[in-house]
């Protein structure tokens, strides 16, 4: 009997405020040693290596969830890994199927825990006597669905005393999508401190991205930000970071009021500020929520269709 060919494809959602996955970057070094010589290296040099430049590289990002498929002969296991410190939802579906059934049937999905890894489907021939072929796919959200946001009230997340809102709920530049309808763009100079407007714990963090435009395609989605997970299944994000600007790293925790950041200018963005918004996962589909926060002279007031 012919084994079954496998072929696997894997998308995620990502930053998840909206609008496309962001390209991240890595970031090599290159610097003389003690002979004189030039090395590059992803990594930091010794302590005696001298005039260290670091050249940033972008590349296409890791999904936020790794789908495997493990041989085991007669049959293949789609197992799903979660890279996150924090819970995220995953479907598996076939992309392109011949003589392949899935135990469930597909599509099915899983919710796996900070860092777990799952047992998605067992895939194995329909008709024993020849082979298949298959093609999987498997789409990714951060959050669990089960999540019940309570009423809280949430500290500004920035460390200045006069705010002014660009872009309220329901903006017409960029909050027109469930994962942003309730987003609030504040106006920030660049370098400002971003604090954490909740306790919780980080879930996401990226920081290297280092342009910014209005072209949508080019840049939606991949400003630098912050995702942290609250004990209630919600989470805060806080967006368009300056390049480096994050302070807070994966899997820590924060208390409120904790510088996590600096504002920047990066993605797709018309200016300098901190793009914020607290975000569920509803089945598979990443929503804002409405929130209530208190600035420096009381409760904020956030006007619809700013």
């Amino acid at each position: 009997m012919a084994q079954p060919f496998p072929r696997i494809a894997c998308a995620a959602l990502l930053l998840a405020i909206g609008w496309p996955a962001p390209v991240e970057a890595a970031k090599i070094y290159r610097w003389k040693d003690a002979d004189g010589v030039t090395q590059y290296g992803d990594q930091l040099p010794a302590a005696e290596a001298v005039a260290v430049t670091v050249i940033p590289v972008e590349f296409e990002p890791g999904a936020i969830a790794q789908l495997r498929v493990e041989n085991q002969g007669s049959r293949y296991l789609a197992w799903a890994d979660n890279r996150l410190s924090g819970p995220i939802e995953v479907r598996v579906r076939f992309q392109h199927q011949d003589n392949i059934a899935g135990r469930p049937a597909l599509p099915t999905g899983a919710l796996l825990q900070p860092g777990s890894s799952a047992l998605v489907a067992q895939l194995a021939t329909s008709d024993p006597t020849r082979g298949g072929r298959f093609e999987l796919h498997m789409d990714s959200v951060p959050g669990d669905p089960a999540a019940r946001p309570r009423d809280v009230e949430y500290r500004l997340p920035l460390e200045q005393y006069r705010i002014r809102v660009d872009q309220g709920y329901g903006g017409r530049f960029s909050h027109d999508d469930p994962a942003n309808q309730y987003a609030v763009d504040f106006a920030a100079a660049e370098g400002t401190p971003v604090l954490a407007a909740r306790e919780g714990v980080v879930m996401q963090v990226e920081s290297d991205f280092q342009r910014a435009g209005l072209d949508r395609e080019a840049f939606g989605g991949r400003a630098n930000f912050v995702r942290i997970v609250h004990d209630d299944g919600s989470m805060a994000l806080y967006a368009h970071l300056q390049p480096e600007g994050a302070y807070v790293r994966v899997g820590q925790r924060v208390r409120t009021g904790q510088q996590i950041g600096l504002s920047g200018n990066t993605g797709f963005t018309t200016g300098p500020h901190l793009h914020f918004a607290v975000q569920v996962n509803r089945g598979m589909r990443l929503e804002s929520i409405p929130f209530r926060m208190n600035g420096p002279t009381g409760p904020l007031r956030i006007d619809d269709g700013r």
